[in-house]
């Protein structure tokens, strides 16, 4: 097959048509609209809906970035449907929507759009692929979403731009000292020295040195949440076992609201190919991973908020409480399942924060990776996430420095991982090292780091810009004081028998010293921590929850 055709079919798998006898199983689901030659149907950063077929005219489709620039992307005529992942998640859109000519659909909510893809399953697929793609190419060719403003190597970039990536969210950098757009926004708004950068969003708003908060709600991943809602299951966590979870209670009927801190997948997002994981024979990257486990989410309705990190757990009512962090705002789950992982380790070095995002960072995504093609880069790590890190790092860099304070890699790395490091030319491995001192400017970042060797006692300095931290983590359990959750002395969360004191009959398997709280994936004590064992445990724990609330009232 060329890449014509492999375009070709992308193509038509992204508009495929709809027969008369597929629209007329839609109709159960929508309700007829009708619209003017010329009527918006729907509005970028505004408008939230599930799907339009349409069945007379055509939708022309803009792309809109929030400063009044609008181009199409495509029309779509009859048979055809409007709508990407945004609108399983009940997001606002991130395009615009015009009737051409007098337009009848098909209009279908956003609850009625999941009930179709259930019921009509080989329609459903179509449906659902179609939106993948659509929001594929919305990344590619970055339609819709936030425009950043900012000058080049502004220390704030990193961090907003890598939450972007993380949760597939298109967005546009603008440079105010080459583009006119930009340039007139500074001078409207005249940004001071701690204002930068400036965001604008979908609906045309401006915000000044933004936090990710603010670039959720103006996304619509940080939906607004009730303190009346009770949820049957409230994940805290979007790694591979919190999804798994939630996609297996929304499957069965149950209500599920998931809290995520920074970008669902968790730290298994950041994994450049996972080649050991079930099913997939030449490896999957863990960002595709996660994001087909969150497509599916939101095709059972699971409630996503990201970034919402809880702050605490209050287990003295019932239904059980999480508290919003940074928030008064207390979230009612009649279970709650802590899938939230660990946070990660930070050697001990004095100016490290000062570096974090300027040339230190914990992952190794395509946004790291460009930072440093053709340098020489330092990676420190041993485990598996650190061999998959340094061996997509080496096809970027022109060296990887790997530190590692062992003898070997072989009591912490899988052998496919240490085979491949040891097949790859511009990978050198440092035994018994650590850094020992980070030397740069606020300005600059990063640009010298010093090593030392604990079996010759040498140090040396490389002119390094970039460092890569892969030494494991601690689990997040430092919130869960209040509820009187026991931890082993690690601070890994106890569950089944594990638990001292009440027989282990009268508790399940994954299930705390709290009735009705569950731990699951690396934060439960003696977990297996791969992704297939988080994803198992993810699965097992609903039977559990099930069990649960068929004793309570």
């Amino acid at each position: 097959m060329t890449i014509y055709d492999t375009f070709k079919s992308r193509s038509a798998q992204a508009l495929p048509k709809l027969a008369p006898a597929e629209i007329k199983r839609i109709q159960r689901f929508g309700a007829l609209m009708c619209f003017r030659d010329g009527e918006r149907l729907f509005e970028a950063g505004h408008s939230s809906f599930g799907m339009y077929v349409v069945l007379k005219g055509a939708i022309r489709i803009g792309r809109y970035d929030g400063l009044g620039n609008s181009s199409v992307i495509t029309e779509h005529g009859v048979g055809e449907f409007a709508g990407e992942i945004s609108q399983l998640a009940g997001a606002p859109s991130l395009v615009n929507g015009h009737a051409v000519g007098d337009v009848e659909v098909l209009a279908l909510t956003t609850e009625a759009l999941r009930s179709l893809l259930i019921a009509e399953a080989e329609l459903g697929e179509r449906i659902v692929r179609a939106f993948i793609l659509r929001r594929v190419e919305q990344l590619d060719n970055k339609d819709g979403g936030v425009v950043l403003v900012a000058p080049p190597g502004h220390p704030r970039m990193h961090a907003l731009q890598g939450w972007l990536n993380s949760n597939g969210l298109p967005h546009r950098v603008l440079d105010p000292r080459s583009d006119a757009q930009a340039r007139a926004l500074v001078e409207r708004y005249q940004p001071e020295a701690g204002d930068w950068p400036l965001a604008v969003c979908p609906d045309g708003g401006v915000r000044k040195n933004p936090t990710v908060v603010d670039l959720g709600r103006c996304l619509g991943t940080l939906p607004p949440l009730s303190p009346d809602d009770v949820w049957d299951v409230i994940v805290v966590g979007a790694g591979p076992a919190g999804l798994a979870t939630a996609v297996y209670a929304a499957s069965e009927g149950l209500s599920v609201l998931v809290l995520e801190t920074r970008a669902y997948g968790g730290q298994a997002a950041a994994s450049a190919r996972i080649e050991n994981y079930l099913g997939f024979p030449t490896g999957i990257s863990g960002a595709a991973l996660a994001g087909r486990a969150f497509v599916q989410s939101q095709k059972f309705g699971v409630k996503m908020a990201i970034p919402a990190p809880a702050g605490r757990l209050l287990c003295d009512t019932y239904p059980l409480q999480v508290e919003m962090c940074g928030s008064l705002t207390h979230l009612q789950g009649r279970a709650v399942v802590l899938s939230c992982g660990a946070r990660y380790r930070r050697p001990s070095l004095a100016n490290l924060k000062q570096f974090e995002g300027k040339g230190v960072y914990y992952w190794a995504s395509p946004l790291e990776a460009g930072l440093c093609a053709d340098d020489e880069v330092i990676l420190v790590g041993g485990g598996n996430s650190a061999g998959q890190a340094a061996v997509y790092l080496a096809s970027h860099a022109s060296k990887v420095h790997m530190l590692i304070r062992r003898d070997s890699l072989t009591d912490t790395m899988s052998s496919y991982l240490i085979d491949r490091i040891a097949a790859t030319p511009n990978i050198e491995l440092h035994t018994q090292s650590e850094i020992v001192a980070l030397e740069g400017c606020d300005e600059e970042g990063l640009e010298k780091v010093e090593v030392r060797n604990h079996r010759s006692k040498e140090e040396a300095v490389y002119n390094i810009r970039h460092v890569f931290l892969f030494i494991g983590a601690e689990p997040n359990t430092g919130w869960l004081g209040d509820c009187g959750v026991q931890v082993d002395d690690k601070g890994f969360i106890l569950t089944g028998s594990d638990v001292p004191g009440a027989p282990s009959s009268e508790r399940a398997a994954l299930e705390t010293s709290v009735p009705g709280v569950f731990a699951i994936g690396d934060v439960r004590a003696r977990s297996t921590k791969r992704v297939a064992a988080g994803v198992g445990e993810g699965a097992a724990v609903v039977s559990q929850i099930h069990g649960f609330l068929a004793d309570r009232p």
